[in-house]
C-alpha cells in the first residue's frame, strides 16, 4: 500500500445567501444537521478514509471556523481575502501552495454539504474524478458531459440526463498540479473574477483527464433553503446513519 498522503481542500468562504437567515449570525457549513455541523460529516468521513491534511478556506464569519483545528488534527485555517469581490476561483486560488504539494492526491469540496454516507469515501480513486448524481430529465444545475469511454468532455450549467455536480471532486497529484497551474494562469486573465473554478477545469480538459464517481441519490445532500435544511434534518432522524 502506498505510503503517500491524501489532502483535501474545503471552500467554506461564501455568505451563504440562499440560507438567510440562518447564516446571518452562522457561516452555511458550520449549520447543524441534528447537532452536527455540516462541514464536520465532510471532515469525518475524509478522516475516515485516512486522509490526514485538511485545509479549510474561510471568509464570511471565519473567526467561528477557530475550533478545528483543535478538533481535527492537521486541519489549517486558509483565508480568502477576496471572498466579497471574487467567485469561488479566490478560494482555490487562496489553497493554491497546498494543492500543488499533494502527495497523492487532493479532495475539493464544498464544505456545505452533508455527507449522509461516508462509505462513498471508501476505496480507491484510481483516475481523478468529479463525484456525481444521475438525474433523469432536465437540470438547470452544473453536470457533466462525457464521451463513450466515459471521460468528461464538458463541464456546464443545464443539460438533459447527465450526472450532476454534488461538490466532492479527486484530482490525483499530476492533475492536481495541472489544475493548480490553470487556476494560476486564469488569474492572469482580466475577466477572472467572475469565474468559478470549474469553469476553469472545462476550459483545460484537453490536460485533465476526468471521470465521474457515481453516487446514489440520498448519500451525500447539499441543502441550499433552511426548508431544506429541515426536510434533511428530519429524515436523518428517521433514518439509521450509515458508516
Amino acid at each position: 500500500m502506498s505510503s503517500e498522503r491524501e489532502s483535501a481542500i474545503l471552500m467554506a468562504a461564501g455568505l451563504g445567501t440562499r440560507m438567510r437567515p440562518l447564516t446571518e449570525k452562522t457561516p452555511k457549513p458550520l449549520l447543524p444537521v441534528n447537532g452536527r455541523p455540516m462541514i464536520e460529516t465532510v471532515i469525518d468521513g475524509l478522516s475516515a478514509r485516512g486522509v490526514s491534511e485538511f485545509y479549510v478556506v474561510t471568509g464570511y464569519l471565519q473567526e467561528q471556523f477557530s475550533y478545528l483545528p483543535a478538533k481535527y488534527p492537521g486541519l489549517s485555517l486558509l483565508p480568502n481575502h477576496e471572498y466579497l469581490e471574487k467567485n469561488n476561483i479566490s478560494s482555490l486560488h487562496a489553497a493554491l501552495k497546498e494543492l500543488q504539494k499533494t502527495e497523492k492526491g487532493c479532495f475539493i469540496c464544498e464544505a456545505d454539504l452533508f455527507l449522509a454516507d461516508p462509505s462513498i469515501l471508501s476505496g480507491d480513486l484510481t483516475v481523478s474524478c468529479y463525484f456525481g448524481r444521475m438525474v433523469p430529465g432536465h437540470t438547470d444545475d452544473w453536470c457533466f458531459e462525457q464521451d463513450s469511454a466515459g471521460r468528461i468532455t464538458r463541464v456546464k450549467k443545464g443539460g438533459d440526463d447527465l450526472y450532476n455536480m454534488v461538490g466532492i471532486s479527486y484530482f490525483r497529484k499530476p492533475e492536481a498540479l495541472t489544475l493548480a497551474k490553470a487556476i494560476e494562469d486564469a488569474y492572469t486573465r482580466p475577466d477572472h473574477a467572475g469565474l468559478f473554478w470549474d469553469e476553469v477545469v472545462d476550459r483545460n480538459l484537453d490536460r485533465l483527464p476526468l471521470y465521474i464517481h457515481a453516487i446514489r441519490s440520498g448519500q451525500l445532500m447539499e441543502i441550499d433553503t433552511p426548508q431544506e435544511l429541515e426536510a434533511v434534518s428530519a429524515m436523518t432522524r428517521s433514518t439509521p446513519a450509515q458508516s
